[in-house]
C-alpha cells in the first residue's frame, strides 16, 4: 500500500509564501502523476497543480504565475511553492498521486490534507 503525507501548511498573511510537501511511502513500484488539490469551506475540491513523472506541469488559472509545483522522483516527493498568497487561497490542500504499488496493482492515493489559511 502507498501512503501520502503532507506537511507545510499554516497561517500566513496575504502576500506571503508557503511551501507544501507531500511524501509517498510504503510499497511503491512507480509513482506517475502527482497533484495538489484544495477545498475551501463550502466549495468543491479543485485541482490546483499537477506534474507528470517526466516533469510536465499544469496549473489552475487562479494560481498561474504564483504557484510552482515540482517533484523529487528519487524521494517520491512533490512540492508546491505558493507565493503572493491571497485570502481566496485559503483551504485544505490535498496531495494526490497515481501509480503502481510494489505488488504492481494500480491505485489512486490521497493524503490527509493540510490547512492553509491566508489572512487579509
Amino acid at each position: 500500500q502507498v501512503q501520502l503525507v503532507e506537511s507545510g501548511g499554516g497561517l500566513v498573511q496575504a502576500g506571503g509564501s508557503l511551501r507544501l510537501s507531500c511524501a509517498a511511502s510504503g510499497s511503491i513500484f512507480r509513482i506517475n502523476a502527482m497533484r495538489w488539490y484544495r477545498q475551501a469551506p463550502g466549495k468543491q475540491r479543485e485541482l490546483v497543480a499537477a506534474i507528470t513523472s517526466s516533469g510536465y506541469t499544469n496549473y489552475a488559472d487562479s494560481v498561474k504565475d504564483r504557484f510552482s509545483i515540482s517533484r523529487d522522483n528519487a524521494k517520491n516527493t512533490v512540492y508546491l511553492q505558493m507565493n503572493s498568497l491571497k485570502p481566496e487561497d485559503t483551504g485544505v490542500y490535498y496531495c494526490n498521486a497515481d501509480g503502481h504499488s510494489g505488488s504492481l496493482s494500480w491505485g489512486d492515493y490521497w493524503g490527509q490534507g493540510t490547512q492553509v489559511t491566508v489572512s487579509s
